[in-house]
């Protein structure tokens, strides 16, 4: 193991020794500004993204993954038999009893609460 871990070292060594000295060296004014895709950038690059887009895109992705899941059970299903069928079912069960606790907490929400608070005055105005 040690005889592997010097060879490595001395690999990874030599690679960032090499790649100093043979590298090309830019100073250019033009070197160090952002590019993307041939767009030069406009504006401020450091868009602020509300974490609650990131909390459905992750809840999307879970349950995306659970029907493959379902999707490998349907391909079995003559195999699995009874068995198979009532385990989906809970499987299921559970899939829609956390959907349902997410909803209620809120957790699928875009607004915030104050957002919500002010819509809600908003529409009792009207109401009037």
């Amino acid at each position: 193991m040690a005889v592997y871990a010097a060879f490595v070292l001395a690999l990874v060594t030599a690679m960032i020794g090499i790649s100093f000295v043979l590298g090309e060296r830019h100073k250019e004014r033009t070197t160090g500004e952002p590019y993307e895709s041939g767009t030069i950038l406009a504006g401020s690059t450091r868009v602020h993204i509300d974490i609650r887009f990131y909390l459905v895109a992750v809840f999307f992705v879970i349950f995306d993954l659970e029907a493959v899941f379902i999707f490998a059970w349907a391909v079995a299903v003559r195999e699995l038999g009874w068995i198979g069928y009532i385990e989906v079912l809970l499987f299921i069960t559970f899939l829609v009893a956390a959907l349902v606790y997410l909803w209620r907490v809120g957790a699928l929400e875009t607004s915030t609460s104050r957002e919500r608070l002010l819509k809600l005055r908003v529409r009792d105005r009207e109401g009037e």
